[in-house]
């Protein structure tokens, strides 16, 4: 498989009038690559360890790496590159190996790890700008991206049903998310970001954090978690009813959210721009009255990543391509109140989407 990417990026530099790419994190300031391998090194290498970095081009296959990582490189990366222990630091050796025009991760790298680049190469290196190109390939997920990817839903959904049988009234946020995060664990996943559990007012902010508050009777409370597998990201929401079905309002805006949900799904499919597939959702939410409470964006894509390219929003510059994976997650959040989101994850197909999440969204309530 390395060998594979690394042919495709090769060619990607080459049209880019590159003759080598440098991979890895740029941006930790002074010679400490780090922390952890960067989600292009990642993807190129298969390398998990904290000091990488690679050069890839139509003559170099190149991975650079210190003494604690030779038998972790000889193993994970493989003899898709050539390996190199350096003798004394990342940088100061990457710049030794360098030859014509290399192309950096703007994106990625610190004005200090430019400096120390610059300083460093010899006569006839020209360091250019390329950020987004391993992103480019990064986002059309092949069929083991997507085993992996639709794995970890799976067992997200798991740790959804078996939390849920542990309650939710009575409860704080913060025990129920430690709950989440433990099972998952158990079940060998790590979270993939930490994971949000928001009762009653506290569900109106999009991006709340779990806290102490306990869950009351009647509120409705908004979950979001994603877990880790191989290497690969997933993403769900779901909100819930604590206890009993909500007052007439909130139930409102939930089959309001639930049913622009659906609508957006229906949208999704390879061609769509992401501005499109957000007014899906977006124009029935406004034509309701919530304009004002749906603040976010339809979604964004999944992958080593829990964030990562294409993004659906008014502002996206991104068209669905076939084998995205990205989530579907409409919300309407009332300051002070409540929050409603509905999140699946989906791999957009020619003809439309493939669903990874399973769990029902029908309003539950869970006592």
């Amino acid at each position: 498989m390395s060998a594979e990417r690394a042919e495709r990026l090769a060619s990607v530099a080459a049209d880019e009038g590159l003759d080598a790419l440098i991979v890895g994190d740029l941006v930790t300031p002074g010679d400490s690559i780090g922390p952890g391998a960067t989600a292009n090194l990642r993807w190129l290498t298969a390398f998990t360890g904290t000091s990488g970095l690679a050069v890839v081009g139509a003559q170099q296959r190149l991975f650079l790496t210190d003494f604690r990582y030779v038998e972790r490189a000889e193993r994970e990366v493989g003899d898709a590159f050539e390996l190199r222990v350096v003798e004394q630091r990342l940088l100061t050796d990457l710049v030794k190996v360098l030859k014509g025009k290399i192309g950096f991760d703007d994106a990625h790298t610190s004005v200090q790890n430019l400096r120390k680049l610059e300083d460093g190469v010899g006569e006839g290196v020209d360091l250019l700008p390329a950020a987004g190109l391993v992103e480019r390939l990064r986002r059309q997920k092949d069929a083991d991206e997507q085993r992996a990817i639709a794995a970890a839903a799976t067992l997200a959904d798991e740790v959804y049903d078996w939390t849920l049988e542990q309650g939710l009234e009575g409860n704080t946020e913060r025990e129920v998310t430690r709950r989440a995060e433990a099972r998952m664990r158990e079940l060998g996943a790590e979270p993939s970001f930490p994971t949000i559990v928001a009762g009653g007012p506290n569900g109106a902010l999009p991006h709340a954090e779990s806290s102490d508050r306990s869950i009351e009777r009647g509120e409705l409370v908004v979950f979001d978690m994603g877990a880790i597998v191989d290497g690969y990201c997933s993403d769900c929401t779901r909100t819930f009813a604590a206890g009993r079905e909500p007052d007439g309002e909130a139930a409102e805006a939930y089959e309001l959210v639930r049913q622009a949900q659906a609508k957006a799904l229906e949208g999704i499919r390879a061609g769509v721009s992401g501005p499109d597939a957000d007014s899906v959702a977006r124009d029935l939410i406004g034509a309701a009255g919530h304009a004002d409470h749906f603040g976010h964006g339809l979604g964004h894509g999944v992958g080593i990543e829990v964030h990562e390219a294409p993004r659906l929003g008014q502002r996206s510059e991104d068209i669905l391509a076939e084998g995205d994976v990205v989530t579907v997650e409409p919300g309407v959040y009332l300051p002070g109140r409540f929050g409603i989101r509905i999140e699946d994850l989906v791999v957009v197909t020619a003809d439309g989407y493939r669903n990874l999440s399973s769990l029902p969204k029908e309003l539950r309530v869970v006592s």
